[in-house]
């Protein structure tokens, strides 16, 4: 042992470098990761802690390794959360700093996102700018052709996926892609979206010329020299705690799992990529840690005749490279090899599968029971694994493998070998045999990033005979997997029943029958029956084309897909036009942004990018937890109850001791005398800080762990025990059914209660026909703010408490933490400057968080702060309101709506919160139509369950559903088109005035008629019909659906502060009350203070923008700045800066006017200086209370959406979506097209993909990145084109503009309701297959109507009664 390589070596150093700056460290644990060092180590905080799981991107850096034997760098993006900071040893690491900067020059990537508009709240834009850097990087290694100047060697389509594992919850996508495309070789620079380079109508060349360019030839060194002499692999780091070795072969590894390091219950942890640690959390510590990377036999690539052989260390990416290389070696790929690659090409993100390892996913398959896509496509191909086990090696069949006990920390994965395959031909017969391979997975997003719900593949081998037109299955390997059981598995009896046999309807029908018994999802798996029909539908998909299909396979092989005989792929020429245009379609087709530029108040209405977006992209924007650590900080993690009504008993660790760098543990007791246990108290209820002996819902502070680092905290949380007495407690309120059968309700204030329009009862008397006591659910959405809750605080001198926190009310938050404190609230100060998204959760839902990082900072008299992991901050921040519905509608035969009675019971949560003004967002949403008569009755029940808050429009997205719900059932009961209906309910505006008193305005600006039918001709709706009509006749297991939903929203501005104040120099100060959460608030705000000064400016504004800065919110210096919230914010404080820059213009015309006697020209810092000399007031403050005739507007928008559905799986495409909004006259069209595309994404995210699952206990279940789907760029509308309507009828308006921020979520309605227009269609054509003539359209489609809902309703059995069918007319 003392002879081997990786020996003891005492005070070795890791030696690396960041931005090309040599870091050496002696000391350190190695479970840190290196997000984790980089961000408390070093001065670089621009990548960010989103999830840590690497699941969201925003940690992503570049990686950079030289190879001495290749003398090569090889470079790759990797998620920095999951990675070691061991494991970059002799490595170099990039991050979106080491691009370039403010001081040195913005990269062109960081320049295309900001003038592409592809920055919001800036949060996940580092991450995204270091996914796209890194397929930059490595594409210009590629041996392609030469790209023209100024772009890369990337296609449209390799960009576009770049960044397809960044999550973003601001932008909706599209313009990130725009950004990505203009850097590729094919994109046609007019299919790019709206940017602040060009103008559409500009030439080619000119807008060219005008994008920041792009020189590969320059690009920045990421592998600085100094480092290849530090490329040591043996060495490790040693202390008396935790080791961390680095064996340099399968015999230095074996030694080092038998010696003694493994006695005495050691825990040892074998590292490649520690991907797993993603998806496994670890909750113990670990005191050996062994690298496998530096072991050459487990890093080998070999190919032969008989197939290729992978070593387990090899990454995901690099065998996938391996898989889909053409000649290498002599050996040629085969287009199994190529089908295998393809589908690893789905499995995680490439920032994942660049670290982690092929063994690695086996080996969690085969020990943990990971639904691993890989085993099953492995396993289906006949794929052989070399596994070593103490001192014997053994060659084993992956189903082997995978069968065998779990394996122990001894039993290593050395390889795995994939067979070529080829036709085995009987030479007595006159068939000619092929070999099909093929693989399926169903998941939630199409291009990775998800787990499936089934994942199958199957090879077989088939012969079609000359005298027959068919084929016989000769042999057939079905596998399965992802569906709960232990592994993947082999269904071998199918395969016995399909071999030797001739294919025809009937075999294919037995043996789906055959295989829905021996394929079953194991209990407690979600969506049972659906995963059951996946098995079916998978087997149908591959076999059904073999029928009567002699001619096609005798030609190429089925559809072209395989060809048993290895086979080269053709390569175009070595010519750019050649390679680029034979290049596949991207992600996203070219859409349109229609905005018209209002100069009037220049620069107000010009779509200038959003101030800041550089420094977010570069990583220089500074949110809360990018601020240092003062020395003895501490940090904190919330211990939350999993029981929604017990007593609490006791907390204790899992140790005797306090755990790894716990200093203490806060709770209720430690609340100072004279302070209150107030976690939430806003106007209208009361939550407290810390349950107080009684926990009364799963999620609810019991006390606030703090210790000298967040892992720590985080860890110790983990590990915290506690004991529950239900002894003597009724049992909890979990649903509204049951909070109705107690009586446990909210008071709903009487000016928040819904009002009735006209006679309900008269109205249903004159209906025609009826529909009684109909139910709709909806359920809740999670905020998923890419930046979780977090605040910083720091006590100050004379008992005071400085905060920052991560709020969207730093003065409710002041008032809170006063409350807590037991002191006046001029005590504490609160400052935000920029929040990583809200969406509401930062509204309310951060007070509890702040407040208890105050109170452990006053306790402990040292500075705390907390940063809430991903899964605490889901289970305990609550999120949208879920409701059950109940509604009674009468109507004509032409569909016009007499009466409408809807009846609403919504789950509040444990405390009132926002709920109390639900009931009056939702009726008011449910104003859209003119229904004759509207009587509602909502109840806000109070439950055991985490408070339900504020989300982006609160109780407006269920109550325009709600409306959306009762016209699709009234069209499906008349058996007409649901567009007829939407049409003959819009109101007029005689009766909008009737529904909406104070919001209505003047007839001229009742839009919503002309833009309803402007979206139809926009679009093309009629002919897309006839479309649609033409494509389900022809297709049969896919379906389309459209939709044209509009929206009504009506906003109320707010009273806001505000203050400009010019300095000696002539620059310009502001302060708003409004916070920058991404919506950009800051940007609209430096566009009016420029324009309200514009009157004393000398030379005209130009340029003055850049003399603005919109400074950070301080509680203590701007008061009564109120609640950035309803979407008015912006022009709230536009208003209000707006009457400031009045006052100083006053201030200052007659110091101009005098000097403009003096002298021909008056600059500016001319004009500054002579009013510093007369004592002229140059700061002016103002609160601004808006108009009560203008303080109510509505907002109109429309769109139609178009959807396609695979009837085998449940997955909806939504094909094209179109919007028209009206903006009044946009205060600045490129911000408000940002909020109307991200509104309208983070809309489908709740009607389509997003499920916030709960356990019986209520807590939430759905709590990371792995289990909650928000919308990413592959499930967003392939075209999405917006058309801002500048109308001008709103003079009463803040200069004749309107909200942005919320009203288009609502449209993203119309998804959902082509989604049940497909379905309608599917059913249609089920009942047909069946021979029944019953009603297919009357149904409800859930929300989300996610892939198991919209199969479930196409039919869980659908392949089987096609098969009957077809059986029945033989």
């Amino acid at each position: 042992m003392e002879n081997t390589e990786q020996k003891k070596i005492k005070k070795k150093k890791l030696v690396f470098a960041v931005n090309g700056e040599r870091f050496e460290v002696s000391k350190v644990d190695p479970s840190t990761t290196l997000l984790e060092f980089l961000r408390t180590q070093t001065r670089y905080k621009g990548t960010k802690l989103g999830c840590g799981e690497g699941g969201c991107g925003a940690c992503v850096v570049l990686l950079s390794r030289y190879d001495p034997v290749l003398e090569q760098v090889e470079e790759s993006s990797v998620s920095s959360c999951l990675t070691l900071i061991c494991s970059v040893n002799g490595c170099s690491i990039t991050t979106t700093e080491g691009l370039g900067n403010s001081k040195s020059g913005f990269h062109p990537i960081h320049q295309r996102f900001s003038g592409f508009h592809a920055s919001q709240c800036g949060f996940c834009t580092p991450g995204m700018c270091m996914s796209f850097f890194s397929a930059l990087l490595n594409s210009e290694k590629s041996q392609r052709p030469d790209p023209p100047p100024g772009f890369s060697k990337l296609t449209v389509a390799e960009a576009e996926k770049a960044i397809a594992g960044n999550l973003c919850r601001c932008t909706g996508y599209r313009p990130i892609a725009d950004a990505c495309k203009s850097f590729a070789a094919n994109v046609d620079l007019e299919d790019l979206g709206l940017n602040c380079f060009w103008k559409k109508e500009e030439s080619k060349d000119v807008k060219l010329g005008k994008l920041p360019f792009y020189n590969h030839q320059n690009e920045i060194s990421t592998f600085p020299e100094f480092l290849k002499a530090e490329m040591k692999p043996k060495t490790l780091l040693d202390s008396e705690e935790c080791s961390w070795y680095n064996p340099v072969s399968i015999e230095d590894l074996h030694s080092l799992l038998e010696s003694k390091l493994t006695e005495n219950g050691a825990g040892v942890k074998l590292v490649v990529g520690n991907t797993g640690t993603g998806y496994y959390k670890e909750l113990e510590y670990y005191n050996t840690y062994i690298n496998l990377r530096h072991i050459p036999d487990l890093s080998m690539i070999k190919r032969d005749t008989t197939g290729i052989e992978i070593g387990a260390t090899v990454t995901i990416s690099k065998a996938i490279q391996a898989l889909k290389e053409d000649g290498k070696d002599g050996f040629p790929s085969t287009i199994l090899f190529k089908k295998i690659a393809d589908h690893m090409d789905k499995v995680a993100t490439v920032f994942i599968r660049n670290s982690a390892s092929l063994g690695g996913n086996l080996v969690m398959a085969q020990k943990n029971h990971f639904p691993s896509d890989i085993a099953t496509i492995l396993l289906a191909a006949g794929s052989l694994v070399d596994i070593q086990t103490g001192r014997r090696r053994l060659k084993l069949t992956l189903e082997e493998f995978l069968e065998m006990p779990p394996c122990d920390s001894k039993t290593i994965l050395l390889s795995v070998t994939i067979p070529s395959w080829e036709p085995v031909k009987n030479i007595s017969s006159e068939n000619k045999t092929e070999l099909l391979f093929e693989t399926y997975r169903a998941a939630p997003r199409p291009l990775g990033n998800a787990l499936p719900y089934l994942n199958a593949a199957f090879l077989a081998q088939i012969s079609s005979c000359i005298s027959s037109d068919g084929v016989v299955l000769e042999s057939v390997q079905l596998a399965f997997g992802a569906y709960g059981t232990k592994h993947a598995i082999r269904a071998r009896k199918v395969e016995e029943f399909l071999a030797g046999k001739f294919l025809d309807v009937g075999l294919l029908f037995e043996a789906i029958k055959l295989l829905r018994e021996i394929v079953v999802p194991e209990k407690g798996i979600s969506h049972p029956p659906y995963r059951s029909s996946l098995v079916a539908g998978f087997l149908f998909d591959f076999l059904n084309p073999l029928m009567g299909a002699r001619t096609r396979i005798l030609s190429n092989g089925l559809n072209g897909n395989i060809n048993g005989f290895a086979v080269k792929s053709s390569r175009p020429e070595n010519h750019f036009d050649q390679f680029y245009q034979t290049k596949g379609p991207g992600i996203l087709s070219p859409a349109k942004q229609l905005v018209k530029v209002n100069r009037q108040f220049h620069p107000v209405g010009e779509p200038i990018k959003k101030v800041g977006a550089e420094i977010q992209a570069s990583g220089e924007a500074v949110y809360v937890d990018d601020m240092p650590s003062p020395k003895d900080c501490l940090h904190g993690a919330f211990i939350y109850s999993t029981k929604p009504l017990a007593h609490v008993k006791g907390i204790k660790f899992n140790s005797t001791s306090l755990p790894r760098g716990v200093f203490g543990v806060i709770s209720v007791k430690d609340i100072p005398a004279g302070g209150k246990n107030i976690g939430i108290n806003p106007s209208l209820g009361y939550e407290p800080l810390f349950a107080d002996g009684l926990t009364e819902f799963a999620g609810q502070a019991l006390t606030l762990v703090v210790a000298d680092t967040q892992k720590h905290a985080d860890l110790a949380a983990a590990n915290a025990v506690v004991d529950y007495d239900t002894e003597g407690l009724d049992a909890p309120i979990l649903t509204v059914e049951e909070a109705v059968e107690k009586s446990s309700f909210f008071t709903i204030p009487p000016f928040l209660k819904p009002k009735p329009v006209g006679d309900f009862s008269k109205g249903m008397a004159e209906a025609e026909h009826k529909i009684l006591s109909e139910e709709i659910k909806l359920e809740s959405q999670y905020f998923f703010y890419m930046e979780t809750q977090t605040t910083f605080a720091m006590p100050d001198e004379d008992n005071c408490m400085v905060v920052y926190s991560s709020s969207q009310c730093p003065e409710v938050a002041q008032m809170h933490i006063a409350s807590c404190l037991g002191m006046p609230e001029h005590n504490v100060r609160v400052i935000t400057r920029r929040v990583g998204g809200g969406f509401g959760g930062k509204a309310y839902r951060a007070m509890p968080v702040a407040a208890a990082c105050a109170v452990a900072a006053h306790k402990l008299h040292r500075p705390v702060r907390i940063y809430l992991n991903r899964r605490t901050d889901i289970v305990m921040t609550g999120g949208r309101h879920p409701m059950k519905i109940n509604y009674s509608v009468g109507f004509k035969s032409n569909g016009k709506i007499t009466a409408l009675r809807v009846d609403i019971l919504i789950n509040a949560g444990i405390s009132e919160d926002f709920s109390p003004i639900m009931p009056y967002t939702i009726e008011r949403a449910l104003k859209k139509y003119d229904w004759g008569a509207l009587s509602v009755d909502i109840k806000v029940c109070k439950t055991n369950h985490t408070s339900k808050t504020a989300m982006r429009a609160p109780g407006d997205v269920q109550g325009s559903y709600i409306a959306e719900a009762v016209i699709e059932h009234v069209a499906s009961y008349l058996s007409i088109e649901v567009d007829s209906v939407r049409n003959i309910n819009l109101h007029s505006f005689e009766s909008l005035k009737l529904y909406y008193e104070k919001g209505a305005g003047e007839s001229l600006e009742y839009t919503l008629p002309s833009l309803f039918e402007k979206v139809a001709v926009s679009s093309s709706l009629q002919q897309r019909i006839a479309e649609i009509r033409h494509f389900n006749n022809c297709n049969k297991w896919r379906k389309r659906g459209i939709s044209r939903v509009p929206a009504v929203y009506e906003v109320a501005v707010r009273t806001t502060s505000g203050r400009v104040s010019i300095l000696n120099d002539g620059s310009v100060v502001v302060e708003v009350g409004g916070i920058e959460i991404g919506q950009g608030l800051w940007t609209k705000v430096k566009q009016m203070v420029a324009f309200g000064l514009s009157p004393v400016l000398c030379n005209g504004s130009e340029g003055f923008l850049e003399k603005i800065r919109v400074i950070q919110a301080d509680s203590l210096s701007l008061v009564q700045g109120g609640l950035t919230a309803g979407s008015t914010t912006s022009e709230a404080s536009c208003a209000a800066v707006r009457e400031c820059c009045d006052m100083l213009v006053e201030r200052l015309t007659p110091v101009k006017e005098r000097l403009q006697k003096q002298t021909d020209t008056v600059s500016w810092e001319m004009l500054i200086i002579q009013a510093h000399h007369q004592s002229v007031n140059l700061s002016a403050s103002t609160f601004y209370v808006p108009d009560s005739t203008s303080k109510y507007y509505l907002n109109y928008g429309a769109a139609v959406s178009e959807v396609e559905i695979d009837l085998l799986t449940g997955a909806t495409t939504i094909l094209q979506t179109d919007i028209i909004y009206d903006c009044g006259q946009s205060l600045n069209p490129a911000v408000d097209l940002g909020q109307i595309e991200g509104a309208f994404v983070q809309g489908i995210g709740f009607f389509m993909l997003e499920e916030n699952l709960t356990n019986s206990d209520g807590l939430v279940v759905s709590e990371g990145t792995w289990t909650y789907k928000i919308p990413t760029i592959d499930t967003i509308p392939k075209q999405l084109n917006v058309e801002i309507l500048n109308s001008e009828h709103h003079e009463k308006r803040v200069l004749s503009s309107k909200a942005s921020g919320e009203p288009p979520l609502l449209l993203a309605a119309s998804v959902h309701c082509a989604t049940r227009a497909a379905i309608t269609e599917a059913r249609k054509q089920l009942l047909s297959w069946k021979g029944s003539d019953g009603s297919c359209s009357t149904f409800q489609l859930k929300v989300p109507a996610t892939m198991p809902v919209v199969k479930e309703l196409c039919g869980l059995d659908n392949v089987e009664s096609y098969l009957q069918s077809l059986l029945s007319h033989q």
